[in-house]
């Protein structure tokens, strides 16, 4: 008798089943696949927006002072949108997934990978890229303290490795060693070339100061 009450109280009992467990991530996965929060019980569909395969949408990017307007599908990342439809290389792919940091870009001044980023997560902010940091002709700060303290070998993650430096010297303008080696330490240089990349820091943070702040 008390084992057939103890089965009869298990049963009773709420608790996590098969079916509430694969009730509650189908309907995660309606909200995945649609964008649309998913609520148990709600049977409505005609609220999802649906974008076919192929389909573009308009956005508006501002990238190193300019505004740029363009068509895009939703999945493209801003790295693919700066390389391939604006056709401004200087940012490089590497890993493509967030690893090495080669595509990295400012956006509003902080360092972003932008493999990781979505075109459409950055409209309505302001983009620098590489070549945003160009004085017409004549290389910014940081880009003349690498060349100076020669820090880059191969040179392919050299880009990223600018835009790092720059975010970092925007936000903290006399920065530590230990705060260079914290800004960079999202960037990779297969090469080996840090000691120079961070001397390269600190001449670029000393030119900055000596200009006032400027690029």
């Amino acid at each position: 008798m008390e084992d057939n009450h103890r089965k009869k109280k298990n049963a009773a009992e709420p608790g996590v089943t098969r079916r509430h467990f694969l009730t509650g991530t189908g309907l995660g996965a309606v909200g995945l696949a649609t964008g649309v929060p998913a609520v148990e019980g709600d049977t409505k569909t005609d609220s999802a927006v649906v974008i076919e395969a192929g389909q573009t949408v308009p956005v508006t990017l501002q990238i190193n002072g300019v505004r740029k307007r363009l068509l895009v599908e939703p999945r493209w990342s801003l790295a693919y949108v700066l390389r391939e439809q604006l056709v401004m290389t200087g940012t490089k792919l590497g890993c493509d997934r967030g690893e090495c940091g080669a595509c990295t870009v400012l956006v509003d001044d902080v360092p972003r990978y932008s493999c990781m980023t979505l075109t459409l997560e950055a409209e309505d902010s302001k983009i620098t890229t590489l070549e945003g940091l160009l004085d017409g002709e004549e290389l910014g700060d940081v880009q003349r303290a690498f060349a100076e303290k020669d820090a880059f070998q191969c040179g392919y993650c050299t880009p990223g490795q600018v835009m790092a430096v720059e975010g970092l010297l925007r936000s903290n303008p006399d920065p530590s060693i230990e705060e260079i080696r914290t800004g960079v330490s999202g960037n990779l240089c297969r090469c080996g070339t840090y000691p120079n990349i961070f001397k390269a820091a600190h001449l670029a943070a000393d030119m900055k100061r000596g200009r006032g702040g400027g690029s």
